[in-house]
């Protein structure tokens, strides 16, 4: 961990934040444009705020870093959701914090395995390469998934 990401904060957020409601429309606008029509599975804030949906947010001071969420599928099963991080914070490694935070909160809620959908073109690539240094690997759709022209699925055994 470097210096400047140990004085990083992670905190469980409550989706009312100015600056967290900016990113995540972000990530939605950008979904949307980097995806074919009926490929988006970004969450929206009606769901991110379900139960089974916990977001964090890395934070150093007052500025916003980035995001990560964890749907829990069922009691063995968790799903990556809506990692972003805010585009002048690219390239510090808040991605791969969050994605360690996520992966470690679903050790430690007892899930089996952790899986995750993404993009199959250029836009995700620094995502899907993410992913794949954590340990991911790619699977078939889950969870109710039927996209298998444009979207990515990976999965990590926990």
């Amino acid at each position: 961990m470097s210096e400047a990401s140990a004085a990083w904060r992670i905190v469980r957020d409550d989706v009312t934040h100015p600056a967290v409601l900016a990113l995540i429309g972000l990530h939605l606008r950008a979904a949307h444009e980097n995806s074919p029509p009926g490929s988006v599975f970004a969450l929206d804030l009606s769901r991110l705020r379900d139960p089974a949906v916990t977001l964090w947010t890395a934070w150093e001071g007052e500025t916003l870093l980035g995001m990560a969420a964890l749907k829990a599928l069922d009691a063995d099963h968790g799903e990556v959701k809506s990692m972003r991080t805010a585009p002048d914070q690219v390239r510090r490694g808040v991605a791969a914090i969050l994605l360690d935070h996520v992966i470690g909160t679903a050790r430690n809620r007892g899930f089996a395995h952790l899986s995750l959908e993404t993009g199959a073109n250029a836009p995700f690539a620094a995502a899907r390469a993410l992913y794949a240094r954590a340990g991911f690997v790619e699977c078939g759709p889950f969870a109710g998934y039927s996209d298998e022209v444009f979207a990515r699925y990976f999965t990590l055994k926990l």
